[in-house]
Formats: C-alpha cells, structure tokens, sequence
C-alpha cells in the first residue's frame, strides 16, 4: 500500500530517529579480560553475591567445591585469567588478586593478595588477561589523572607493558599477552603488549572509530560508531567471521581464545568460530543477563533466577543438553550495584538485590529492542520478563511539553523570590550595613599543652550511612556538610558579674578544661541555661605572647559569623576592662581526648564510644565540621589547632570541633599560601608547616589524621614510657609503619576488639585515610571534601549497606 506523503516523511523521520537512537547506545563487553560480576579461570567460576549486605565472591571449582573467598567484604566487579582472578572492592580504592589453581592435594582458592590500594586514584575498570592485570585509573585531584591505564604481572609486580604516557582511556580488555583499549578522544583502538598481535589489530582497525571492544585470546571485536560489529585479529578457527546481519542486533560481547560470543539484546545467546565445537543449542529458549568467557568455555547469568550456566568443550561437567547449571545456594548479581539513580533503567528488585544499598541499572540500552518471535521457552527456566519498547515521540513531545512547564513555574518562582529578597533587603537595611550580627560558632574546652583535654563523661552515638565519594555541585555538598543558618544567632553581651555568678566566682569545681587563651569553666546563666565559659588570661607573661592576646579577638571573630552543627556554637561574650570572657554551648559528654586517653575511663571497657561505629561516627562529625570551615565558610578558615582535645561531643554524642583562639583566614586558593609563625600542639602540628612555616588547609588535614589514629588505636598522639618500649614516639610514626606492612589489626584499640564482618572494611577504610592524611607533603594529602566522603562510605559499612563507591570515587590523596 503506498502511503501518503505525509505518512511517509513522518515514517522516515520515526525510522530514522529509532535507528540513530539505538546506534548511540554503548555496548558493553565482559570478555576474556574485561570485569563483570562473574569471572572465570581455567577451573573455577566466580560470581558477586546478592541481596546479602556483604557482597562478597563465591566460586564454583570444576572439583564440584564450592568456596567462600575471603574477605567477606564488598567487591564491585571480578575479571579471571588462566589460574588467576582479581576482584575491586566497592568504591574503586583497591583490587585483590587470588589464585584458583587445583593441585591434587589442594583444592581452595588462595588467600587474597592485595595489588593495588589508593583512595584518591581509583579503579574504573579492571582487564585481567591470561597472566597479567590492566586497570583504568582514575585520579580524582587531577583533572588530566582520568582514564590512565596501569598494568601488573600475575604475580602483582608492576609490568613493563604499558600504553604509552598519556594515554587516556575510555575501557580496555586484555587477551594472550596483551591489552587494547579506546582511546577517550578519538574513540580509536590503542593495543600494547608482549604480543605481536597487538600491533597488528591496531593497525587493522586504523582511524575506525570503536564505541566498545572485547578482547580474546588473539583476536578483538567491538563495534563501531555506526553500529557494526567488527572483528581483527587471528582468524585460523574462524573466530573473526561475524554472523550476517550484525548491526543493531547484540548488546554485549565475550570472547575465548579462538572462538567468540555475542549477547543479543534479548538475552539469547550466539557464538561462533572455535570449529564449530562452541554450540548454543543447550540455551535455547534461556535468556541471560551477562555472559563472560574463559578460553575454552562460556557461562552466563540467567534471567529468571540469577543462576550461572556454562557451556563449550572446556567445561568438564555439562548433561545431555551440553550445559550445567552451578549449584550456588546464592544468587548472583546481575550488575554493580550503584549509588545513583538509574532513571527509567532501574533493574526489577534493585531494592532486594542490592540489601537496601544502592541500585542495581540496566545499562543503557539493554534489551531495548523487541526481537520478533522469539525461541520456545526453555523446561529448564521460565522465560524472562519481556522487552521494553523506547518511547513513541508523541510521549517524548509531552515530556518536553512537561518539562517547559515545569521550567515556566520554576522561572516565576524564582523571580518571586528574587523580588521579595530586594524588598527584605531594602526593609531591614542590612544591605547597606545598618545591622551588625553576631552568629554563632564554636569553643574549645581542653588542657593545653601536647596531651591537651578537657573533662569528659561517656559516649555514644546515632549513625547516617551515606556514600563515599561525592560527585555533586557545590550546592548539594555545602547541603550534605550542613548548611550556615538561615537566622543566625545573635551573640549577647555578658556583664562580668553574671558569669561570675554563673559559674559560682569561677571556682575550681566549675573548672573543666583550658582553651586557647585561658581556662574554660562549666556554669549555669540565670535563666537555666548550661553554658562553657572561656575567661581569658590577665597576667603580664601571657601578654607576652601576641598569638595568646588576640586569640579573643580571633575566636570572637570567627565564631560570630559561623554556624554549623559540627562547630560549638558561641552564646555570647564579655568584655569588661582586662576581662574578656566568651561563652560557649555546653558540651555535656566533653572531650574526645578524656574518652580515649583519661585514665578514670581507660579502663571502662563498657564505655559507649568502645564502638567502631560510633568511633568512624565521632570522626566523620569532627571532618564535616573542618570541611565546612574549608569550603563553604566566606572567607575560608584554617582551625590549626586540629587534635581530640578540641573535638567535644555534645549531649547527643555528636562531635563539634571547638577552639579558634589559632585561626586564620585561609588563602583563596589553595596553591597559596601566607608564612606564619608555626603555631599549634606537639603531635598534631604538621611537619612541613612546622619546617617552612607556611601554613595551609592541608596542615588541618594533617591534624585530624592524628585523631584519626587516636580513634583506631586508643593511643595518645605522642607515645611515651610502656607505649613504645620506654621511648617517645610519635603515633604517625608508630601506626603507619604498620597499617602500610598489612599489620592493621595490630594496632587497632584492644579495648573494641576486633571489627566484625561489616566493620572489617570500614576500619580499614578509615586507617587508608589517616595513612593519607598525615602524608609528610600537603600536596599528598586527601582534601576535607575527600575525607568526609571517605567517612561517610565507612559508616554506612558499619550499618551493613555496603554500597558501591560511586564506582568510582572514594576519595584520599589518593579507594
């Protein structure tokens, strides 16, 4: 029937629309070498676990074993070579290796050898080929740190075989002896290796631009900008010869040594090369999520249950139909599962699958086009949910429609706001200075000197899992640190006999601790209200020190314009002659530093803040409280006085980090920077600050890896008498010696004991980050923003919700 020339340009555009549409949507690759929820060795298959908080690694051995690897912590994705598979724990920040290999007398999988660790240079993707490893790398403070490639021999050396400097990839596989990647600019295919082969596939594919690949024993496939699968390489058992028809059709690859895979974008199955002895027939009618290949056999993860199947003439165990199913009690995740949203490609229960942590997405494209007729259903397995279809441009007309809408009202809204923030402006004077407003901040209540501290009761806390590392605008951060207050409080002015009677004449039993300028008194105003009362030094010696005279001044300043649930806030202030007083909230449970390090609590084993939980808890309060003061105070403050002394905790056990008498306005860059005199407390000050005597945010990162030492070890910063064998040491210099040799449980607190199955990997996370933090050179060291997200991801760990580092970003000057 011929059709209306309207019809007809309407169906060309509809045609053309669909077609360019799914030619744009990636294909991705579990191949030989490329990472996935399974992997698989020349006899044993692994998969990630689901619906399990820990997502940990089970294997299948060909023996008919099934393990249980350790540890049982949370990995993201596994890649198997010949003897040899290596698993990213969740988060990108590290990837372990294990070896497979069966002897007659050993039938386990080894223990974890751990390649690779950093948490600011994370892990995108890991490519294990026959003997050696290749991952992308991502460098999260360098903006050209993205898409670097790193190789590593089986045996966890560095290798040799390396792309060339510079180079930034997109995704990369690995085969025999080498590796191919996609060059991130250009989309061209870049190989490296032993391999002669390597080269000769380069050139094959010249300037052709590749949107995926998968690499096999000798051979590559990937498919091109326009929808093509290509192949180059070894063709000798006809792995190169791609079925007719190839466009469009297949949504993931998985290649062997000489023969190849494809999953078609309704979940069947095709191979072909290998001389024929790759059948598919055992699958006909059972649908799959993912496939990944070994190099004489296939397995792949089926759509109904999460099962794997396997199949070829390398698999030794297969029935009359030619495949096996694995008797895993467990399912196996279909996919990563994520800290973002997935939209409309959310997997059907994501929820359960993941244990409440994060999502489980289809990537893009998956099984988007409907396939007429499909095979008979399968006895073995119920057939998958059907397709989705893409939406129709009438739909895609009305969510325009919507959405100009939606930008219409939002606009008005905006321009309301806009209006009735001039007339605020105008009305209250503010805007020409009329107001002047104190807000509010914090104290410190602490002994000074190297121990400092200040009197404290007992601990503990309420938890909020997060992510680890964040990806967002600078609005959704300065969100999640916790904002400045709308209304900021008015400091009041005190007279000098009201907190003399408030705190009894400042008697000795109302003595809690000394600050920065003087001696912190506990009291009670007349209207009932508890607050801590900083009362300045008079004497003639302490005029002698210009730092100690204006840290009033200092803290006043500070503290007035400063308002965030991490800071002590200020009540209000006195100034009478020589008497200059600052009063502070009370916090009820005083300092960290007594918690840790008092000796009327050392032994209270019952204590509550004997907790990792609520230990990361404590830390990761202290850290939003700095990284506020980084980045979204105006102008920014460096505290430089960081220790467990100057982090109080409040009623409800959340931490607040006190004491600005040693503050400074902190440059409007971080590559400056202005020479000061080295200020602070022995143990905490940071070296090069002390040696250059330049002073930047990093000297406060530098601090709070001590405290973070403390809170993993129970040991003071600076160690003395049975602490170290009679001699002073530093913490840094006792710990990090040991946390870097793998010794961490060494050193770890005795009073806790030793983390559980879901605080394994948060203690550890949280030792890396003091590891990094006191870096002797601030430029190596993490950022507050990268510490807070850190600490978040290692606290949700604690609360069982093991959810993926965003994939890829913890965060640390290097997860």
């Amino acid at each position: 029937m011929k059709l209306p020339l309207s019809s007809s340009i309407v169906f060309f555009v509809v045609t053309v629309t669909f077609l360019v549409f799914f030619l744009s949507l990636p294909l991705t690759t579990h191949a030989l070498g490329s990472g996935s929820t399974m992997a698989v060795t020349s006899d044993s298959v692994c998969g990630i676990v689901a619906a399990k908080s820990a997502r940990s690694i089970i294997c299948y051995k060909t023996s008919g074993e099934i393990i249980s690897v350790e540890p049982i912590v949370s990995f993201s994705s596994i890649s198997g070579g010949q003897n040899f598979f290596c698993g990213i724990r969740s988060g990108g920040y590290a990837f372990l290796c294990w070896n497979t290999f069966s002897s007659s007398n050993n039938l386990s999988i080894s223990d974890p050898q751990r390649v690779y660790f950093n948490t600011t240079v994370l892990l995108q993707n890991l490519a294990v080929g026959r003997t050696h490893v290749c991952g992308i790398l991502n460098d999260t403070a360098n903006v050209n740190g993205t898409g670097i490639v790193k190789c590593w021999r089986g045996d966890g050396n560095i290798s040799s075989q390396t792309p060339a400097d510079g180079d930034q990839f997109e995704s990369i596989s690995s085969g025999y002896g080498f590796s191919c990647g996609i060059l991130m600019n250009s989309g061209r295919i870049r190989c490296w290796g032993n391999n002669p082969i390597a080269r000769e596939i380069e050139s094959d594919f010249g300037n052709m631009s590749i949107d995926s690949i998968a690499a096999g024993g000798s051979h590559v496939c990937g498919v091109n900008s326009t929808g093509f699968l290509v192949c180059k390489g070894d063709n000798s058992s006809g792995q190169l010869d791609v079925p007719a028809n190839s466009s469009l059709k297949y949504y993931q690859l998985s290649l062997g040594a000489d023969y190849s895979c494809a999953l078609r974008r309704n979940g069947s199955v095709v191979c072909w090369g290998g001389r024929g002895l790759y059948s598919v027939d055992g699958t006909v009618g059972i649908f799959f999520e993912s496939i990944v290949s070994g190099s004489n056999f296939t397995c792949g993860l089926t759509t109904s249950n999460f099962s794997i199947m396997c199949w070829g003439p390398g698999w030794p165990n297969v029935d009359d139909s030619g495949v096996q199913i694995l008797p895993f009690t467990d399912q196996i995740l279909p996919w990563p599962c994520v800290q973002t949203s997935c939209e409309d490609r959310l997997f059907p229960d994501s929820d359960r699958l993941c244990s409440g942590s994060g999502n489980v997405c289809y990537p893009p494209g998956f099984k988007a086009i409907v396939i007429p007729s499909p095979p008979a259903p399968s006895p073995l397995l119920p057939s998958p949910p059907p397709p989705t279809i893409p939406p129709s441009p009438s739909s895609s007309s009305k969510e325009l429609t919507n959405g100009l809408l939606v930008f219409a009202i939002v606009g008005s809204v905006g321009a309301f706001a806009g209006i009735c923030t001039i007339i605020y402006c105008l009305w209250t004077g503010v805007c020409f200075g009329k107001k002047k407003v104190h807000n509010s901040v914090q104290p410190t209540i602490s002994r000074a000197g190297s121990n400092g501290g200040t009197t404290s009761n007992n601990s503990g806390l309420i938890s909020r899992s997060s992510t680890i590392r964040r990806q967002s605008s600078r609005a959704m951060r300065r969100q999640r640190s916790g904002t400045s207050s709308k209304h900021a409080d008015r400091a009041e002015e005190f007279t000098l006999a009201e907190l003399a009677a408030a705190t009894n004449d400042f008697s000795l039993e109302n003595k809690i601790g000394a600050g920065s300028f003087g001696v912190v008194y506990k009291g009670k105003l007349a209207d009932g209200r508890e607050v801590a009362i900083k009362r300045g030094e008079t004497g003639q010696m302490t005029k002698k020190f210009q730092e100690k005279e204006s840290a009033f001044e200092s803290e006043l300043a500070f503290l007035s314009r400063l308002h965030h649930k991490h800071l002590v806030r200020l009540v209000g202030y006195c100034e009478d002659g020589d008497e200059k007083l600052l009063v502070y909230e009370y916090m009820k449970n005083g300092a960290l530093y007594d918690h840790l390090h008092d000796k009327n609590n050392i032994q209270k084993n019952s204590s509550v803040i004997n907790s990792w939980k609520i230990r990361i808890k404590i830390a990761l309060d202290a850290a939003r409280g700095i990284e506020y003061l980084h980045n979204y105070a105006v102008p920014t403050i460096i505290h430089r006085d960081i220790k467990s002394s100057n982090i109080l905790l409040d009623a409800n056990w959340t931490a607040r980090v006190s004491d600005f008498g040693l503050s400074l306005m902190g440059p409007e860059s971080e590559r400056d920077y202005r020479p000061m005199k080295a200020a602070g407390t022995v143990g905490y000050i940071d070296p090069e600050y002390y040696g250059l005597n330049v002073v930047t945010a990093k000297s406060d990162v530098y601090g709070l890896g001590v405290v973070l030492l403390e809170l993993l070890t129970g040991k003071r910063a600076i160690l003395k008498g049975d602490d170290n064998g009679g001699t002073p040491t530093s913490i840094v210099d006792f710990a990090v010696p040991r946390i870097m040799s793998g010794e961490l449980i060494k050193v770890l607190d005795p009073r806790i004991g030793p983390p559980d199955v879901n605080e394994a990997e948060a203690v550890e996370l949280v030792a890396y980050t003091a590891l990094h933090c006191v870096n002797l050179e601030g430029k190596d060291r993490p950022t507050m923003t990268d510490i807070v997200a850190n600490l978040e991801r290692a606290l949700s760990l604690c609360d069982g919700s093991h959810g993926s580092i965003s994939s890829g970003t913890i965060s640390i000057v290097s997860e």
